[in-house]
């Protein structure tokens, strides 16, 4: 007895193997004419993608050679701030200059301005108040510099050059720090509210001194200050009574332990 596939009629049998040739010439022509886009494709751009490749993996490598020379240059600018300030704590003047002098040119940004405020620290120790001026200004007048530096500068500059600044050129300075939340409220308030008194404006003077008093993250040795300066304007600075007491004990009683200068 014939089987099923014996009785598969002949032309079905070669109509399956004509669509399986078929099949297998349209891969083989479909595989060519891939071929034939790959070639004229690398033959068009292949030089283009080999420049870009090269520049690409050049770029990378600057990249990577800049980041590492910017971090050992960082690194080196750091241990010639920590060798100075060694220096400074030696009592080296002359060796803790010579580190630093560098830096105000060459060193980074943030680097600069800690030499140039170091340098004004030395010169005013010095008794060379030209020169602290001119430092206290280059880092005060740099818009490189980060702000918290140039905050301090300007602070220090005023403070330094107070007695020979007119009271309005004070306030104009340090009004925009003499504010609370600021982080130099105490620095600046103190000397903005010593401002006023030139200017016997002791109704500016006087709330300003008691803010101060009042404000818990001001050091204490301002707050000490102002709050003593308030009380004499009549103005109150004092919120908690027993906990100012308590406060001015401890101011006391650290006075009395201090060793004699």
């Amino acid at each position: 007895m014939a089987s099923s596939k014996d009785l598969t009629p002949p032309e079905d049998k070669f109509a399956t193997r004509q669509a399986a040739e078929q099949d297998v010439l349209l891969r083989e022509v479909d595989e060519a004419v891939r071929q034939d886009e790959l070639h004229t494709f690398l033959q068009r751009y292949g030089v283009m993608l080999g420049v870009g490749f090269v520049l690409a993996m050049a770029a990378l490598g600057g990249a990577l050679w800049w980041k590492e020379n910017r971090e050992a240059k960082l690194e080196q600018r750091s241990e010639t701030l920590v060798t100075a300030y060694d220096s400074l704590g030696a009592g080296k003047i002359d060796a803790a200059t010579a580190s630093l002098t560098p830096l105000v040119g060459e060193g980074g940004r943030a680097a600069s301005a800690a030499s140039r405020l170091t340098l004004a620290a030395i010169a005013l120790r010095q008794n060379r108040l030209a020169d602290a001026y001119k430092q206290y200004d280059a880092v005060a007048a740099d818009t490189r510099a980060p702000k918290p530096y140039r905050d301090l500068a300007a602070i220090r500059l005023v403070a330094a050059k107070f007695e020979q600044m007119a009271p309005a050129e004070v306030i104009s300075r340090l009004a925009p720090l003499a504010k609370p939340g600021s982080p130099w409220f105490g620095s600046a308030g103190e000397l903005v509210a010593m401002a006023y008194l030139k200017q016997n404006r002791n109704d500016l003077a006087g709330p300003m001194l008691a803010a101060i008093a009042k404000d818990e993250a001001v050091p204490q040795s301002i707050r000490s200050r102002t709050r003593q300066l308030s009380g004499l304007l009549g103005f109150d600075a004092v919120d908690d009574v027993d906990k100012t007491l308590v406060q001015l004990r401890d101011e006391q009683s650290g006075a009395a332990r201090a060793p004699a200068p």
